[in-house]
């Protein structure tokens, strides 16, 4: 199987470099954004696999980009990642489209092993 081809978006750039860092151990990162507009011109032109959000994104939020990304590339996952551990917050970015919901808090191999999940998923569901 192909290697996940994901999109970081996050404002803060620790972040982005350490989530760049890990995923890249295993996936290609295609990209990476700092704010939701950029994160929706980007999504539209890489057409990743992937898509790793942060919720308190600048210009357009992280729902309403994992809403927009999930209703116009179906094919793209959605993972929140996020600091925030609120149970009605991770219900709001579910009904948004996000595949997944991981807690920033939560460890490392979380993320990868999310990631890495949602491509098989997404894989054996195009085969």
């Amino acid at each position: 199987m192909s290697r996940p081809r994901v999109l970081i978006a996050d404002d803060h750039a620790d972040v982005v470099k350490a989530v760049g860092r890990l995923l890249a151990i295993e996936c290609d990162v295609v990209g990476v954004v700092a704010d939701g507009s950029a994160l929706l011109e980007a999504a539209q032109r890489l057409e990743p696999d992937v898509v790793v959000l942060d919720l308190n994104l600048p210009k357009v939020n992280g729902l309403e980009a994992c809403q927009r990304i999930t209703r116009r590339h179906p094919a793209t996952k959605v993972v929140v990642f996020t600091a925030m551990n609120d149970p009605e917050l991770k219900q709001r970015a579910f009904d948004a489209g996000a595949a997944a919901f991981v807690f920033k808090m939560a460890g490392d191999g979380d993320l990868l092993g999310t990631v890495k999940r949602l491509h098989g998923d997404r894989a054996s569901s195009t085969d």
